[in-house]
């Protein structure tokens, strides 16, 4: 019986899926990813356009998606510090896949939500 993962959590075989989901899986790097994609690309504005995750989580997922190169930081030299974050050319070819998943969420998952407004 094959498996995705052997016991020390490295992929048995090529699965790109797999691969994917390691690079931009997690709760916040499709929605920072979706942000910086629409121009959202400060530190202060990406916080406030995602409420929910702590500064320090966002800070985390930052790096963690500049140490893949899927975005750039570029720091300007002024005060105070300005820091900005775009998508690499690497970081670019997500964007499909990105405007992909807006278009089902639009389609399918927004929909399923309209019942809990209701409720409220």
């Amino acid at each position: 019986m094959s498996t995705l993962l052997d016991g020390d959590g490295i992929s048995s075989y090529r699965c790109p899926v797999t691969a994917t989901v390691r690079l931009i899986g997690g709760k916040w790097k499709l929605i920072i990813l979706w942000c910086i994609s629409n121009s959202i690309n400060h530190f202060g504005k990406l916080h406030r356009a995602i409420p929910s995750v702590s500064k320090k989580m966002l800070t985390s997922e930052l790096r963690a998606l500049e140490q893949d190169g899927i975005i750039s930081r570029t720091v300007y030299p002024v005060v105070p510090p300005k820091v900005e974050y775009h998508m690499t050319p690497f970081g670019q070819t997500l964007l499909p896949v990105l405007n992909m998943m807006a278009e089902w969420g639009r389609e399918h998952a927004l929909p399923l939500q309209e019942p809990e407004k209701k409720a409220a």
